[in-house]
């Protein structure tokens, strides 16, 4: 007979993964160990292996988890009725909105994604590339007489765009959000209308 699955598993799967995000993030992914982990989260290292098998599969799960839910809520936004402006003011606001209260998260994905192997990498930045793509259809709209057809300058120009809404995550990580709309409206006057529109 198949072992029943525990009412809370799901709540301690979750429990695991928040807390290898902060652990991993905090002591680096390959300093941090399964016995550091197992004490920050009051349990046994054995009952670790009873929800993963390896630390690959906890960082690759924090990771899928955490691109995928990004990628789903600012490729999901219902934008389509705005105008390209306001377009990308709901993307860049969606962002920094995205990034309050998952900078372990974060972190991790900017300095521990290279340790995955390589069909795993190719899943996460699956979803990096579906960001970058929706972003960069916005720019696209906003300005088609700059773009055209200039591949190399739409994509600088929407990293660029990611690079501002970065560096507000790594110095302003406890912004709140007031904070992080007005910086939205920052970057977007900025993009829209250079320096002038500030």
């Amino acid at each position: 007979m198949a072992r029943k699955i525990a009412p809370d598993y799901n709540a301690k799967r979750a429990l695991i993964l928040k807390t290898a995000a902060q652990v991993f993030a905090e002591h680096g992914y390959d300093r941090a160990s399964l016995n550091q982990l197992a004490g920050a989260c009051d349990i046994s290292k054995a009952n670790i292996y009873h929800y993963y098998g390896s630390k690959e599969d906890i960082l690759f799960a924090i990771l899928d988890g955490y691109l995928m839910a990004l990628r789903d809520r600012i490729c999901g936004l219902n934008i389509a009725t705005l105008s390209a402006p306001d377009q990308l003011r709901a993307t860049v606001s969606e962002v920094l909105l995205a990034y309050q209260g998952a900078d372990h998260e974060h972190r991790l994905q900017t300095m521990a994604l290279d340790a995955l192997p390589a069909d795993r990498q190719d899943i996460l930045r699956g979803y990096q590339r579906d960001l970058i793509r929706h972003l960069s259809r916005i720019m696209r709209t906003v300005a088609p007489e700059v773009f055209g057809t200039d591949a190399a300058k739409l994509r600088s120009a929407t990293m660029s765009v990611f690079g501002m809404m970065n560096w507000f995550y790594m110095w302003n990580r406890s912004a709140d959000e007031k904070a992080r709309m007005d910086y939205a409206k920052l970057v977007s006057n900025m993009v829209l209308d250079g320096v002038q529109g500030l």
